[in-house]
């Protein structure tokens, strides 16, 4: 479910947002539960799963919240993957194989985790920056430092005028993005959503993998 052309918008804080990023053909969405100026709570997360479920992934977002906090938002929201930045734990991740959920695991480039992760216990990583949200990018040769055995999803400083250079210069299947389409924090810019996700998708049509 996450193949090459697949296209995330994160961050999403709106159901407004949530059915216009539906609309333009998205291939996923994030609702971020953790901290961070787009962090929704329980209630706003879950009025946008509901409205949106079966039209893309809809993904939990998660960063440094201990296991339970993560399994009690899981079930309540139904959502389709959980992403995770910070420790995932063996127990966590035996707890969400007896969920229906895909489970993405985010490694930032300056961490040592990058290298060591074992990726076989999840179904995609998602490589962000040192500051996930910060619309900072890092030098790409950082996707290069290793292979993966699971889809690879890239994240940091993406926006609509650099999302095509980085699919054509690496090996990437998914792209995502959130201040990098925003007006300002939390609120998307619909412009700027379109052009993101026409740039990755011709990108992507045109790397010959």
């Amino acid at each position: 479910m996450i193949a090459p052309g697949f296209v995330k918008i994160c961050g999403v804080t709106s159901l407004d947002d949530a059915q216009f990023v539906v609309a333009v053909g998205a291939s996923a969405l994030g609702l971020i539960l953790a901290e961070s100026s787009r962090q929704l709570t329980l209630d706003q997360a879950r009025v946008i799963a509901d409205a949106t479920k079966g039209d893309l992934l809809r993904f939990a977002v998660f960063r440094h919240n201990d296991d339970d906090f993560i399994l009690e938002h899981v079930d309540a929201l139904g959502i389709d993957v959980v992403q995770v930045h910070g420790a995932l734990s063996a127990s966590l991740l035996a707890e969400l194989r007896e969920r229906p959920v895909l489970i993405v695991k985010a490694l930032s480039v300056d961490e040592p985790e990058l290298l060591s992760f074992d990726d076989a216990s999840v179904d995609a990583v998602l490589i962000d920056g040192s500051k996930p949200g910060s619309g900072e990018s890092y030098p790409r040769e950082h996707l290069e430092r290793r292979e993966f055995s699971v889809p690879v999803i890239a994240a940091g400083g993406l926006t609509p005028l650099n999302v095509a250079d980085l699919i054509a210069e690496s090996g990437v299947v998914g792209v995502d993005t959130s201040s990098g389409v925003e007006s300002h924090p939390g609120v998307k810019s619909h412009d700027l959503v379109v052009d993101f996700i026409r740039n990755a998708r011709a990108a992507f049509a045109a790397r010959k993998d």
